[in-house]
């Protein structure tokens, strides 16, 4: 037997349920699969209740941010903390046609990619 368990934490208002909704809804249609769609929505609306003030914890990069989720709209995904991982800048050398490609460290593929 399943049981519906909220992914809005308790004590959110009904303003933070309509936009966990929103979010997840726009996710789906656009062809995320339903359990990504709700993490996406649970950790935006979770961000937006911590920068609101709402919630008990907040990390600082939650507060202090400049941009919020929707503003920032991805910007940040995939290069992680040091940017792109030397695999990835090999294979974007490797699609430009860098010569010396194979011999190159990180930097040196970076510096070559214009990073």
């Amino acid at each position: 037997m399943e049981r519906k368990v909220s992914v809005v934490p308790r004590g959110s208002s009904a303003k933070r349920e309509r936009q966990y909704e929103h979010i997840k809804e726009g996710a789906e249609k656009r062809g995320v699969s339903e359990r990504r769609a709700k993490e996406i929505a649970a950790r935006t609306v979770n961000k937006e209740r911590a920068r609101a003030g709402e919630s008990a914890t907040a990390s600082r990069t939650s507060t202090r941010d400049p941009k919020s989720a929707p503003q920032r709209g991805g910007e940040r995904s995939h290069s992680g903390a040091r940017g792109p991982t030397r695999d990835q800048l090999y294979a974007e050398a490797k699609k430009r046609g860098v010569d010396g490609r194979s011999s190159m460290n990180k930097q040196q593929l970076a510096k070559a990619l214009g990073y």
